[in-house]
């Protein structure tokens, strides 16, 4: 089993420096000059030439991305380019405003999706189970900023219970940042709740077709206590999948989320940087959502593997 998990963590340390080079090329082909974009038009040849010089961009591409992963490496992400500050500085307290989002949303998302999911697999064809069907497809059908900007009509234009903004501040007690935030939050429990909740029913009824689930039945057990009891440990390698790639989604994916509540978080962060043609900080955030998006992954293989003795026997 040690070399199982052995092999999952050096495969995402392997897909991480994949990614971090896909993103520095990324970053490298898109058009335009940061030096051009921090000095203006009005800028002459030699100054754009001297300022290039400074930042670094006159060395080879293969050097600057040797300087900024071994710096990174070291927890050095750079500098950024248009107001000279450490990008870590920056970036700290961005993160620790998406982390209490994403774990904000998910404390809501993630008993209220595997509980809806258990509900519906007990319910199999029922109304109960109609229902969580068709709001969960519609939740998935719909653009995440059209669900955010139709909550804010309801809640804030129409009801006016929460605020439109989403501004959050270091010093903010709890209660309030709660406040502040529900909306972005609820936002975000819609749509990963959605997928959580098809998926937990779709693995629990996999499950039940089983012969030793034909043979609890047989017993004279009901389906609710056949359910919790034999099929959802057996079916749980997939819902701890699907529930780390929702994780991941509450961090990275919560770009869009963040500009529309004007949230004051990484996505926020990155998208003002792309804006101003900020490279390096455009890399830290991409990498930073990366690694988020790696780590949560191989530690749901990882718990997959614990909790499922069948895994950890090679096929």
């Amino acid at each position: 089993m040690l070399r199982i998990v052995f092999s999952r963590l050096l495969l995402g340390v392997l897909t991480l420096l994949a990614v971090s080079m896909l993103i520095f090329a990324a970053t490298e082909v898109l058009p335009g000059d940061v030096a051009s974009a921090v000095l203006g038009q009005g800028a002459t040849a030699e100054t754009l030439a001297v300022f290039r010089k400074e930042l670094g961009l006159d060395l080879p591409a293969t050097t600057r991305y040797m300087n900024w992963l071994t710096g990174a490496l070291s927890g050095d992400l750079g500098v950024s380019m248009t107001n000279q500050r450490p990008i870590l500085e920056e970036i700290s307290p961005r993160f620790l405003n998406t982390l209490f989002l994403a774990c904000f949303a998910a404390l809501i998302a993630i008993p209220l999706a595997v509980g809806l999911g258990i509900v519906s697999a007990i319910n199999e064809g029922k109304s109960v189970d109609r229902a969580s069907n068709v709001l969960s497809l519609m939740t998935i059908s719909v653009p995440e900023f059209f669900i955010a900007y139709l909550l804010i009509m309801v809640f804030s234009v129409q009801l006016d219970w929460l605020p439109s903004l989403a501004t959050v501040f270091p010093d903010m007690a709890l209660g309030e940042r709660l406040y502040v935030t529900a909306l972005p939050a609820i936002t975000l429990t819609l749509l990963v709740t959605a997928h959580m909740l098809r998926m937990t029913r779709a693995s629990v009824l996999s499950i039940m077709s089983q012969p030793y689930i034909e043979m609890a039945f047989l017993k004279g057990l009901t389906r609710s206590r056949i359910v919790i009891r034999h099929a959802l440990p057996n079916a749980a390698a997939p819902i701890i999948a699907v529930v780390a790639l929702n994780l991941a989604y509450l961090i990275v994916g919560v770009v869009v989320i963040e500009v529309v509540f004007v949230y004051p978080g990484i996505g926020q962060l990155m998208v003002d940087a792309v804006s101003k043609r900020d490279l390096p900080v455009v890399q830290a955030c991409g990498l930073i959502f990366a690694g988020a998006f790696v780590v949560l992954n191989t530690l749901a293989d990882v718990l997959a593997i614990l909790v499922n003795p069948r895994l950890r026997k090679p096929r």
